[in-house]
């Protein structure tokens, strides 16, 4: 077997969690309704930060998944059945944190008849009626490309509809055996001929050439999405895939300024950037861009009439 060889993380990304009252809070009020995140489920390295500026992303269905993919650090089966107290516990605790940007994502459920996008439909319902003014963004697993559970998420209108690719073609069979390139191409497109805001997000480090993140960000443009993230793979075990090489900042600023000129209506990209970092500013930002532009359309329009 050829040897593989392993990148070492330079001193200047490591990153410690920061503790403060704020971060005690989040947590207090996530136990308390007896909820997961997957900002520890996965170990993201964001969530003291995140947390102190009273912000998480809710993980339903459970904390562990029915897949095992080689990147995550969320635990494989076996799983319980999903928890019908669960959309309401989390719109609570949403409330009781004053979140003005609620992200909800879930483990994969193949298990599940619907794969779980009813769950998805209900706390979706209930977060809107326990904080009317705030917007919605979920994080979906592929649904193994069923498109009536797809469907059933689309009708429940997230203002951010959220699919991660999460690498390049040729490393699916490597790090994610159970899904499939193109099924996540067509989660995504899906999105955009419901007139969604869609967005992605994938790794790099695990071995992608630039040429083929040059592809993938083309496939991505083509299925609709218009929205991306971009970080570093960390390796959240010593089971988990090898990091073959941790990107330079000025790499990222590179990716983030060639998705930009390619289409993309918003990017972050950075060594810690995950698919939920600073969601809400993203989506505020592409909206006011949207808004300026229609009112730039119909400045030159009436222009045009005179």
């Amino acid at each position: 077997m050829a040897r593989v060889e392993k990148a070492r993380m330079p001193r200047w990304m490591r990153r410690r969690v920061v503790y403060g009252p704020a971060l005690r809070r989040v947590e207090e009020v996530l136990a308390e309704e007896g909820l997961a995140t997957v900002c520890v489920g996965a170990r993201c390295p964001n969530r003291g930060e995140c947390y102190c500026a009273g912000t998480a992303t809710f993980m339903i269905l459970g904390d562990r998944c029915t897949r095992d993919c080689r990147f995550c650090a969320v635990p494989f089966g076996p799983v319980s059945p999903p928890d019908p107290g669960e959309p309401e516990a989390l719109a609570r605790a949403a409330s009781r944190m004053g979140l003005r940007h609620v992200v909800i994502t879930s483990v994969t459920r193949d298990d599940l008849p619907d794969g779980g996008a009813g769950q998805f439909v209900r706390t979706v319902k209930a977060v809107r009626e326990a904080l009317p003014k705030a917007t919605v963004e979920v994080l979906i697993p592929d649904f193994n490309g069923d498109r009536a559970a797809v469907d059933k998420v689309i009708g429940v209108g997230p203002d951010v509809y959220n699919h991660n690719v999460e690498t390049v073609k040729r490393l699916y069979p490597q790090v994610r055996p159970r899904a499939a390139y193109e099924r996540s191409l067509a989660v995504l497109s899906i999105g955009r001929e419901a007139g969604l805001i869609t967005k992605s997000g994938f790794m790099v480090g695990l071995g992608e050439s630039e040429a083929e993140t040059g592809r993938l960000l083309g496939d991505l443009l083509v299925a609709g999405c218009c929205l991306l993230t971009v970080g570093q793979y960390l390796r959240p075990t010593a089971e988990s895939e090898t990091v073959r090489r941790y990107y330079r900042t000025e790499e990222f600023d590179a990716l983030r300024e060639k998705a930009l000129d390619m289409g993309f209506e918003a990017v972050a990209a950075g060594p810690y950037v995950r698919s939920s970092y600073f969601a809400g500013e993203m989506l505020q930002s592409v909206r006011e861009k949207r808004t300026a532009d229609r009112r730039k359309r119909c400045s030159q329009d009436e222009m045009a009439r005179r």
